[in-house]
């Protein structure tokens, strides 16, 4: 933990060195971006409002699939789940965009050479969190619902309502999601120096009952193996940042190279 650190004090003093902004061009800086990001968000839950039907088609169809309907309690329950569901689905269809805004504001703070990975960052992190929602849609969540309804509950009549399974879809979908972005993570630390592949694999045993921890909170069944079935994806992922932290390797370079 102590080296840990020391490669955190390194970074952000090597970062200091960088020709830098005052408080309040951060601040404008900032503000700007997030009202790019805002109207990229707004434009993204336009469009995905004129699809709303087709898009909670998508989202209903693993509990089609077990021949349940929904129910609502409360006459705005409709309205809000379209609301909702697209806020989401615009949410993903701006995240280009949005991500393009975070590498602008963060980019200053980055060397020259650094400032090529603006695509790979851009690419990996939609990618990553597109697969592990496909993920969580395509397997995690029809099992869940199998196991939960057909298995645990198979003695009580479901009487799911809209509000309970779109919570539900969108903390499986999500959740996986966001954990899929673990190389992205593990790879900026890595550009930042706070972190290398040796540091990773000496600490391996950490990361793995940290992913255990995580998984146990997020997995929507208790036993034991479908913990592990949803652990493997995030322990592969581990592993491939512990790759491109080995490529990326900045603690290794003799030469600071030339700030932007």
């Amino acid at each position: 933990m102590a080296d840990l650190i020391d490669n955190v004090r390194t970074a952000v003093t090597d970062r200091v060195e960088l020709p830098g902004m005052s408080l309040m061009e951060h601040l404008d800086e900032l503000r700007k971006r997030l009202l790019h990001s805002v109207f990229y968000l707004f434009a993204g839950f336009i469009v995905a409002y004129i699809f709303h039907v087709k898009l909670y088609a998508f989202i209903q169809a693993p509990l089609d699939q077990l021949h349940i309907p929904l129910n609502y309690t409360h006459p705005t329950d409709g309205l809000n789940l379209y609301l909702k569901t697209s806020l989401y689905g615009g949410a993903i269809i701006a995240s280009p965009f949005i991500l393009y805004q975070v590498w602008l504001f963060i980019s200053p703070g980055l060397y020259q050479k650094e400032q090529r990975y603006v695509v790979p960052f851009m690419a990996s992190t939609v990618t990553l969190f597109l697969g592990g929602a496909w993920f969580g849609y395509r397997y995690v969540l029809p099992g869940a619902l199998n196991v939960l309804i057909n298995g645990f509950a198979k003695q009580f009549h479901p009487i799911i309502t809209i509000d309970d399974y779109t919570g539900f879809f969108l903390a499986i979908v999500l959740a996986l999601g966001a954990t899929f972005e673990l190389p992205v993570i593990i790879f900026f630390l890595a550009l930042f120096g706070i972190v290398d592949g040796k540091f990773l694999l000496k600490h391996v045993r950490y990361a793995i009952l940290i992913i255990f921890l995580i998984t146990a909170i997020i997995c929507p069944l208790p036993d034991v193996f479908s913990m592990c079935l949803f652990a493997s994806p995030m322990l592969v992922l581990y592993f491939i940042g512990v790759a491109a932290a080995f490529i990326v390797n900045p603690g290794k370079k003799k030469d600071k190279p030339k700030s932007a």
